[in-house]
């Protein structure tokens, strides 16, 4: 569904960020990148997406080469969704409209059918349809920004630290959220995050990268078990 072979990108001609990035991920599962600030996380969704192309390796989406296609192109031909990590909605549209922006290229039955779809999905999106996203919390903001990613039915999700700035009890909606959307529409999803055992809970699969490269992998399970993984990589020892 989702390869990086041998990717080298960043952002100035002379300073590499992906160094050699190579993982893959398979359909409809939910899969964590993790590391530290700086490691490349961000860096390589947004060279999936098409915000940064690669100078070399290559990406591939549901097996064809998309390393050269900029995100405007992908989001709408790749069946490609994604979430960045702030003003990931328009505070001064409704929810309604947030998701119209969503579907923009979408036959305007099929838009407002899958709207209702969301609704159903999500409530908190129906009971505050008509609402600016301004009055929503920041929880309730970033189901939004999940749902209007989800208005094309993309199969490919990528989603940029989704819990930032939330609460615990917030963070548990959110990403109970983000299990709910694949079980349903079986959707593949690459997440960023910080909350590394947050993350790791709902994740089938994560990647720990580290200087721009791949420093393991694993299942979810086994990294959040393994205590020399626990202290190097995700914030200490299990209590």
């Amino acid at each position: 569904m989702i390869e990086i072979d041998n990717v080298v990108a960043g952002y100035t001609a002379d300073i590499d960020i992906l160094r050699g990035m190579t993982l893959a991920v398979q359909p409809a599962e939910i899969v964590t990148l993790l590391g530290p600030n700086g490691c490349g996380k961000s860096t390589l969704l947004k060279t999936i997406a098409g915000y940064l192309l690669p100078r070399s390796g290559s990406v591939t989406l549901q097996g064809k080469n998309v390393s050269q296609i900029p995100v405007h192109q992908k989001i709408r031909h790749c069946s490609l969704g994604f979430v960045p990590q702030t003003e990931n909605v328009f505070s001064a549209l409704t929810i309604r409209e947030n998701l119209q922006v969503g579907g923009h290229y979408m036959a305007p039955a099929d838009c407002r059918a899958r709207m209702d779809e969301l609704c159903v999905l999500y409530p908190i999106l129906g009971k505050k349809f008509n609402a600016p996203a301004a009055s929503m919390s920041g929880g309730e903001r970033q189901i939004l920004a999940l749902a209007r990613a989800l208005m094309p039915r993309p199969e490919i999700l990528l989603l940029d630290e989704p819990s930032a700035g939330l609460s615990p009890k917030v963070l548990h909606e959110v990403f109970d959220a983000i299990v709910q959307v694949r079980n349903q529409e079986r959707v593949t999803v690459l997440m960023v995050e910080q909350n590394a055992m947050e993350a790791l809970r709902i994740s089938d699969r994560a990647y720990v990268l580290s200087m721009g490269a791949v420093a393991l992998t694993g299942r979810a399970d086994a990294l959040m078990r393994d205590e020399q993984v626990r202290e190097l990589y995700l914030g200490g020892r299990a209590h």
